[in-house]
């Protein structure tokens, strides 16, 4: 799935996302540092998004991601999501992460 792929934030909801082999990243009190080995580009992501890069590593999709970081902050579900999806696009668009799958469950 490409970035522009992933115009529908439900098809992105129901996505995997990971992180791929040419890219590293390191986590910091107040900010994760995130590498792309192919490019040799640094991007720095608040602590934050940070978490939610984490978060979106262990879900089995967007939509768990949100949930569970919804939960953690004590926040509504739809405005993660609605973060979360801004997130990925962002991600997606510089080859930080790769999403599969996203088809509507």
């Amino acid at each position: 799935m490409t970035p522009d792929t992933v115009t529908d934030p439900s098809t992105l909801l129901a996505s995997n996302v990971e992180v791929p082999q040419h890219v590293v990243y390191r986590s910091f009190p107040s900010e994760t540092v995130v590498l792309n080995l192919q490019t040799g580009r640094y991007h720095g992501l608040n602590a934050t998004a940070g978490r939610m890069l984490e978060e979106l590593e262990r879900a089995a999709c967007v939509r768990d991601a949100a949930a569970a970081l919804a939960e953690g902050y004590k926040r509504a579900q739809e405005l993660v999501e609605h973060d979360l999806c801004e997130l990925c696009c962002a991600l997606l668009e510089r080859g930080l992460i790769e999403a599969h799958g996203g088809s509507e469950p």
